[in-house]
């Protein structure tokens, strides 16, 4: 088995690294801070072709594969978590599924300004009263003359206060249960579609997190994606290649906070000796880049699957990747902390703002109990 990323991967993984380092971690304390949205960053990156990585150059995109996205998201979130999951959710949560279940309108229609950051794209299925369980969501459409009327909320949505383009999901037939969701695509400027509430969050806080509010929205009928009752299979799809983008952000959040661990280490000193010196935290640092490893091995090769279609689905693969990635996250930035002692408990160093970015990863695209269902699930079939 070869591990080594091509001649191309290793490329991409050159300039996404240079480009942190030189553009994002300059401002990355700073819209931790003020919550301020990225889009000078984010506009640099898309002339870099870092918003269509997975998209076919016929619309714009780059058309690597997905083991180069999951390099691309780790480097970027390696120096700022919130730039990371912004061009993630643009890649794979809005991209990704109007490429794999788009007509051909839709995709020349929406693509060229995803890629472009003309238009940044957004994904709308969680909701007040229901986060893992999709099944469970509230927000209905109904088809009317050449119009579906949407009504519903979404909450906690990445990129929804900045984004042009969304995909979102709401039941078209409540009777068929979640064989009754259907998937839209709606432009930000549609009747009957405003923001809501701007969260604040303990982490990734410059995401432009937010609530999407539907009245009566009239979202025209060309803009179902898929057909009608396709939308649960589209859902659990994109959710799939989207695990492994999140797990390579475990991998760069994790990375990065090793990095500033080591660093610390040989620079600080105790009992008249630097801090390095000791074995409890050499135990400390090895335990971290051995977990880091194994991480981006498992998030890799869930890379590899899709990219390879082996096998044809390859939801145990993303679930193990994305489970163990976020968990593994926590307690490297965890152990990153501890090694600074009570300087780590302060916002003067990155390893304070890494630890709270973690947390989110066992949170969102699914919590880390909803991946250990879909494992077993798969291990049971």
């Amino acid at each position: 088995m070869n591990f080594d990323l091509t001649n191309d991967q290793k490329m991409l993984q050159r300039e996404v690294r240079s480009f942190a380092e030189t553009e994002l971690a300059p401002v990355a304390p700073q819209i931790d801070v003020s919550g301020e949205f990225p889009w000078d960053n984010i506009k640099k990156m898309a002339k870099l072709g870092l918003l269509g990585i997975i998209v076919p150059e016929k619309y714009g995109g780059s058309e690597f594969d997905f083991v180069s996205l999951a390099v691309a998201i780790e480097e970027i979130s390696r120096i700022c978590a919130s730039t990371g999951v912004i061009v993630a959710v643009n890649n794979s949560l809005v991209s990704y599924p109007i490429l794999q279940f788009g007509t051909e309108e839709q995709k020349e229609k929406y693509l060229p300004p995803l890629c472009s950051a003309d238009k940044l794209g957004a994904m709308g299925i969680t909701e007040p009263n229901a986060g893992s369980d999709v099944a469970a969501m509230e927000s209905t459409a109904k088809l009317e003359a050449n119009h579906y009327i949407l009504n519903g909320t979404k909450r906690f949505i990445t990129n929804g206060g900045e984004a042009g383009i969304f995909v979102v999901f709401a039941y078209t037939d409540k009777d068929l249960k979640y064989k009754g969701i259907s998937a839209f695509i709606i432009e930000r400027d549609t009747p009957g579609f405003t923001l809501g509430k701007h969260e604040e969050l303990m982490g990734i806080r410059a995401t432009a997190n937010c609530e999407l509010i539907f009245e009566d929205a009239k979202i025209p009928k060309e803009n179902l994606l898929g057909k009608e009752g396709d939308g649960f299979k589209i859902c659990m799809n994109t959710l799939d290649v989207s695990r492994i983008d999140i797990g390579a952000q475990a991998v760069g959040i994790s990375q990065g906070a090793l990095e500033e661990a080591i660093k610390y280490s040989k620079e600080r000193k105790a009992f008249g000796q630097l801090i390095s010196n000791f074995e409890m935290i050499q135990g400390m640092l090895a335990e971290m880049a051995t977990q880091i490893h194994a991480a981006r091995l498992l998030v890799y090769y869930a890379g590899y699957c899709k990219d390879k279609g082996i096998p044809p689905r390859f939801s145990k693969e993303a679930a193990m990747a994305k489970y163990f990635a976020a968990n593994m996250a926590v307690d490297v930035t965890r152990k990153a902390v501890q090694i600074y002692g009570g300087y780590g408990y302060t916002k003067d160093y990155a390893v304070e703002r890494l630890y709270r970015d973690a947390k989110i990863l066992e949170l969102y695209e699914g919590t880390s109990e909803i991946h250990k269902i879909v494992i077993a699930r798969e291990l049971l079939r």
